[in-house]
């Protein structure tokens, strides 16, 4: 337990997701014995981060501006749209350079012991997106879990009714694991196995 200023710094780090209390000690101790200049970096890119970023208004990507650089590209095909729980699900497939589709990003998965139904996800925006007919097949990717399974199963009920047809992503991805920790070779397989619902 340390005093002032470097307690309350361990405690801000500590509150991050994956950063424990051990964690939070090794990075405020790295910060205090980094230079100024490094410091006033770090400052800066937080503060742009959060001056600049947010999310797209067609599919929740992060974005710098109203699209995100998937949505604004011409050349991804319209088609398409996978479905995945979080931005960082959209880094992993992209990883792969196998698919050249649209996303959609939900904000997370359905959890009711969590506090979160279908409601407090994206999905209303995804049904609005399928409306106009342009989308021939849409994939779901979301992560192999509880939560994931959950999800997934509620979007395919939804969307049978639009007549679209909606894949899985094939085995491969470890039940319990989270995409963003898959490799790029597993992610491939997975999308080129793909399976309907």
């Amino acid at each position: 337990m340390y005093a002032g200023a470097v307690q309350d710094l361990i405690d801000e780090l500590g509150a991050l997701p994956g950063v424990g209390p051990k964690g939070a000690s090794r990075i405020a101790f790295h910060i205090l014995n980094s230079p100024q200049a490094d410091v006033e970096r770090l400052i800066s890119a937080l503060g742009e981060v959060k001056r600049r970023v947010r999310f797209c208004e067609r599919c929740f990507n992060i974005a710098e501006g109203p699209l995100c650089d998937i949505c604004s590209d011409a050349r991804r095909d319209q088609s398409l749209i996978c479905v995945v729980e979080e931005p960082k699900d959209v880094v992993a497939i992209e990883r792969t350079r196998e698919y050249r589709g649209l996303y959609h990003v939900l904000g997370g998965a359905i959890d009711p012991i969590g506090g979160i139904g279908p409601d407090d996800l994206h999905i209303r925006e995804l049904l609005g997106r399928l409306a106009d007919g342009t989308v021939k097949e849409v994939i779901i990717a979301t992560d192999p879990n509880i939560e994931g399974e959950a999800t997934a199963t509620y979007l395919a009920r939804q969307l049978r009714a639009l007549e679209i047809p909606v894949t899985r992503l094939a085995s491969g991805l470890p039940v319990g694991g989270d995409l963003e920790y898959a490799d790029e070779i597993t992610l491939s397989r997975a999308l080129e196995g793909r399976r309907s619902l």
